[in-house]
């Protein structure tokens, strides 16, 4: 069974007692309490392989202001995120016990399925309460309330509630309807010599995600599709995406690519992907993109009829904590 990177959190979000102040000083103070410590969406990590550090509560003193909650692990102990983005590099590295500070991308395929969920999730809520020091209504500086799920205004006359901000993506398999089938692939621009990947593009207001297919597609490539049908989803915290997986037949398909964003198009057959990853990534490693290419070369693309979350590879790290 398949693992998209990011997906098969554990935690129990605790959504409806997050309103609760005396419930979560409680949380935090108790024993089993633990910080996760990012710096500036870096994990700070220990070892070699490394691993993210994680800080018990009772020993995180002022790192405990501020502090994120993420939700409740198996045990039932409160698991919180702690932005020390505020100090140097440096400092950030021994103030939470680690070695190093690493991008994510650089250690998630080493991390069980749940433990690359939750930092992915600390990444996101904590960059998204960076970003929004100020409201964007009236320029007001914003404070953090609801377990740090809200920012709310402080100017009293406008008192806005902001919530974390999720930015919808489309990714697609575009395939032909006649056999053999074959699949449409992008040279992007920034993209090494000789890559191909899927197609994807941001999903504009008015919009549905079977709309924003058929458009990106089009735009990018000049081919039209038919038969948008949902396959996966995926959480993609850089910084707050949400890539939501389909695969499309091709209506037409000769190719016109827009030249901005894509540089090149051209159709696979299952012969010539298969030929093509021999010597290429099929994909990134931590991407959607990778199970939207191998399931299509498995001839096993669908409909999400699995659970692509996975039950959780397990590694040395927080969870263990």
């Amino acid at each position: 069974m398949e693992t998209i990177a990011y997906c098969g959190i554990r935690l129990d979000r605790a959504g409806g007692r997050r309103a609760d102040g005396s419930w979560l000083d409680e949380l935090l103070n108790s024993t089993d309490a633990r910080l996760i410590p990012l710096w500036q969406d870096q994990c700070l990590v220990a070892g070699d392989p490394p691993v993210p550090v994680a800080i018990p509560a009772s020993a995180a003193g002022e790192l405990r202001d501020g502090a994120v909650f993420l939700g409740l692990d198996d045990d039932g102990g409160g698991v919180f995120a702690a932005d020390l983005s505020g100090l140097d590099g440096e400092r950030a590295v021994r103030r939470a016990g680690a070695d190093r500070a690493v991008d994510v991308r650089e250690i998630v395929m080493s991390l069980g399925a749940a433990e690359a969920a939750m930092i992915g999730y600390a990444r996101g809520l904590l960059r998204w309460h960076r970003d929004l020091r100020f409201c964007g209504a009236c320029g007001t500086m914003t404070r953090s309330e609801f377990a740090g799920h809200q920012r709310v205004c402080g100017n009293q006359d406008c008192a806005r509630l902001h919530f974390p901000k999720i930015e919808p993506a489309v990714i697609m398999a575009v395939e032909t309807d006649d056999e053999p089938k074959r699949i449409l692939l992008a040279h992007h621009r920034g993209q090494a010599a000789g890559r191909y990947s899927t197609l994807a593009g941001f999903v504009e207001v008015g919009e549905s995600l079977e709309d924003a297919v058929r458009r990106e597609v089009a735009e990018e490539t000049g081919v039209q599709v038919t038969d948008v049908t949902y396959v996966a989803s995926q959480p993609w915290p850089f910084p707050s995406g949400l890539m939501i997986g389909f695969r499309a037949t091709a209506v037409t398909e000769e190719v016109a690519v827009d030249g901005q964003e894509v540089l090149e198009a051209r159709w696979f057959t299952r012969a010539e992907l298969t030929e093509y990853a021999a010597v290429n990534p099929l994909g990134r490693p931590d991407s959607i993109d990778r199970h939207l290419l191998r399931s299509w070369l498995a001839n096993s693309l669908r409909s999400g009829a699995r659970d692509l979350a996975g039950e959780g590879r397990t590694a040395p790290g927080i969870w263990a904590a």
